[in-house]
């Protein structure tokens, strides 16, 4: 880890967002960004639950006691942000955009398909690392979005919903404040490298494919967009290199950029954002600070 990280106590922060004035579109003028990001809502909630659930079944068998102390606070925090992005999900659906077609698909995958499972076996507990090892691969991607997000002026610019863009960047801050928590606790179980490159080439293309697939989904069950051209219903190419271009979603080559990085031999989460600005934008962040008081 960093030196700036090194003393860090991770803690879960009791957030409250209101969604009762957030239009459909809360990046005004722009459905596809709007949307493209709006994914985290539909992917998060049943994710990050299945998160804690895997890093709770393997709390019992790490003895190290700082990165228990770790996981502990990781655990805190996911299943808050699980919470919060839910928050969304029932606002989106009283505005007459219903998301439980394809969340109830997620909850599936994450909670049939690659649930826990009893630890009664070497099998058992083989299975558990492998989860743990997928974690970490999209803990990777996270910490770098939650960076990405941090540093988007293009938000600040487009006049994003401020409740929202504060639900963005608390969750991206505590997503680069954790970013070392799920690799460091991969690697306690199992060092090897074949485990954390093969999971990480299973799980982009994965991740990608839901993403396109999520933003397709809330474009053509957008009330707004229902009268309009099937093209504006639609996420494209063109519609994502014009947003990335405004800086309101990140562009194909930086995330392509970002995501190898896992790849290289020299790799650590830490090299992905900044504690410090995390830390600080934790500091003043409306919700943050509200739960602190």
């Amino acid at each position: 880890m960093t030196a700036d990280a090194d003393n860090l106590v991770l803690q879960a922060r009791d957030v409250h967002f209101d969604w009762d004035d957030l239009p459909m579109h809360w990046i005004p003028g722009e459905p596809f960004s709007t949307h493209a990001l709006n994914v985290l809502h539909l992917l998060l909630p049943a994710g990050e639950e299945w998160f804690v659930e895997t890093f709770r079944q393997a709390l019992p068998f790490i003895e190290d006691e700082k990165l228990r102390e770790d996981v502990i606070g990781f655990i805190g925090q996911e299943a808050m942000h699980s919470s919060a992005h839910s928050g969304v999900l029932e606002h989106l659906q009283r505005s007459g955009l219903d998301p439980t077609p394809f969340t109830d698909q997620m909850n599936w995958v994450f909670g049939k398909v690659i649930g826990p499972r009893p630890i009664t076996s070497s099998r058992e507990k083989n299975y558990l690392v492998e989860r743990l090892a997928i974690i970490a691969a999209i803990e990777h991607i996270t910490a770098f979005l939650g960076d990405w997000v941090l540093n988007a002026e293009g938000l600040d610019r487009a006049d994003v919903h401020p409740t929202m863009l504060d639900l963005l960047r608390w969750h991206g801050s505590e997503e680069v404040e954790h970013r070392s928590v799920a690799y460091e606790t991969m690697r306690y179980f199992d060092r090897r490298e074949v485990r954390r490159l093969r999971t990480q080439a299973l799980a982009a293309p994965l991740l990608v494919y839901l993403w396109i697939r999520g933003t397709r989904f809330l474009m053509q069950n957008d009330p707004l967009l229902a009268d309009g051209p099937a093209s504006r219903r639609r996420p494209t190419p063109l519609a994502w290199r014009r947003a990335a271009k405004k800086g309101t979603v990140p562009g194909p080559i930086d995330l392509g950029l970002r995501l190898s990085r896992y790849f290289r031999r020299s790799y650590h989460p830490s090299q992905e954002g900044s504690t410090a600005q995390a830390v600080a934008y934790l500091a003043s962040s409306p919700a943050a600070r509200a739960a602190s008081r």
